[in-house]
């Protein structure tokens, strides 16, 4: 029982990230805050604490969600049997593979540090963007959209091989355009704490805009866009931090006042059922391949966008959100 107990007591301090940040204020000695390491214990406990705040939040307004927090609760803690190592084991391979072969070096100073985001924020694109428009790629990353409301605990759901996946692409990406090992794994902490900030649902933040801010940088409104299943809002804004890219890639969209954000994925599915959450994709994928005719249209479904058929009747992101602005413009002339 005491076992038991002990295992409880490490998973609990374990994601609220705050043995370290206990070890220092027990010491006494506040020095190490001056270094990252201290720097990190300090901030690694705000999202975990945020999670709570806003899951009594939700029991006072009376909109807990609580089909979306057990189901993530149930994914973080099968991803936490699963996968606790392979995302980092990802990333130290690609940079002992890649590094040899950094068209530049860079140093860690402020102005290669800009240099390094914009350039993380690339292979991140990459990554998001693929996981929407490949078949294959969709069944990792649609676990993520799968919740029918938006809040902290969704930063939490994901498939457990989309990790390494998505490490190997921005790792490879940010190490060969020459950003130092010591600086991808700042960036990767900022923007990890960052990427699961924007997931804040409304009963932590009512208006996720942020103010001035949301013209400079992507906003939890911004991806309360990116996770809505609305035609109009349908596979944009990719970045997590800076939107550059998206402005650049023309996947960039603004919420809209007139348009609320229905959550989800446009697929029939139990969004109140683990099974059919983490796997639900993979099965649906399977069965379409099964029922294809020939290798090439069979391949065609695990690499075209979803929504791809053989018959020609193709429901992809791009083709819905194409047909509804054509609908507004023709509403409007």
């Amino acid at each position: 029982m005491m076992e038991i107990l002990e295992i409880l007591y490490r998973e609990v301090i374990g994601f609220f990230g705050i043995d370290q940040a206990w070890e220092i204020l027990k010491s006494g000695d506040y020095s190490s805050l001056r270094t990252y390491d201290g720097i990190v214990a300090m901030i690694r406990p705000i999202i975990p604490t945020l999670i709570i705040l806003e899951l009594l939040l939700g029991l006072v307004y009376k909109k807990p969600q609580m089909k979306v927090y057990k189901i993530n609760f149930l994914i973080y803690v099968f991803n936490r049997i699963v996968s606790q190592f392979i995302a980092i084991a990802m990333v130290i391979w690609c940079i002992g593979l890649f590094e040899k072969y950094a068209i530049i070096q860079t140093e860690f100073t402020w102005y290669w540090f800009i240099y390094g985001y914009i350039v993380w924020e690339f292979g991140h694109f990459i990554y998001h963007y693929l996981g929407h428009k490949v078949r294959l790629f969709w069944c990792l990353h649609s676990t993520h959209h799968a919740p029918e409301d938006m809040n902290l605990s969704v930063s939490h759901a994901h498939f457990f091989l989309e990790a390494p996946y998505a490490d190997a692409i921005r790792t490879t990406v940010c190490i060969l355009l020459g950003v130092s090992p010591a600086m991808l794994f700042v960036i990767m902490f900022i923007d990890g704490t960052y990427g699961a900030f924007i997931h804040i649902g409304e009963n932590g933040l009512k208006n996720g805009r942020l103010g001035f801010l949301n013209r400079l940088i992507l906003t939890p409104s911004h991806h309360r866009v990116h996770h809505a299943r609305n035609p109009l809002y349908m596979d944009t804004n990719f970045c997590n931090l800076l939107n550059i890219w998206d402005k650049i890639f023309g996947t960039y969209q603004e919420e809209q006042h007139d348009i609320p954000i229905e959550y989800g994925i446009t697929r029939e599915m139990n969004s109140g059922n683990f099974l059919d959450v983490y796997f639900g994709e993979i099965v649906a994928l399977a069965k379409d391949v099964a029922r294809a005719p020939g290798i090439k249209n069979k391949l065609l479904y695990i690499f075209m966008p979803p929504g791809w058929s053989h018959t020609g009747e193709h429901k992809t992101a791009k083709m819905v959100r194409a047909a509804y602005l054509e609908d507004k413009k023709a509403e409007k002339t």
